[in-house]
């Protein structure tokens, strides 16, 4: 499996916290996060690195979002 990097758009607290909105695709759709239900320190199993992994819902699907030195990925299936 490979590491899919994509565009996100996040707000940033005033804490410090990020909080993932959106997920861009290279063909420029953007889907909504719907909710994040967990965010902790992790490594994807799937496809190699770390970082930040944000647990997601996106129209009643759980994807994992991974936050590592400053890019963005996601799994692909």
């Amino acid at each position: 499996m490979k590491q899919c990097y994509v565009k996100v758009i996040c707000e940033h607290d005033t804490n410090g916290q990020i909080l993932p909105l959106y997920v861009v695709w290279d063909n420029g759709i953007k889907y909504k996060i719907d909710r994040v239900l967990q965010c902790c320190p992790a490594a994807s199993l799937k496809s190699g690195g770390s970082g930040m992994r944000y647990t997601c819902l996106f129209d009643q699907e759980c994807r994992y979002l991974f936050h590592d030195h400053d890019k963005w990925f996601i799994e692909k299936r």
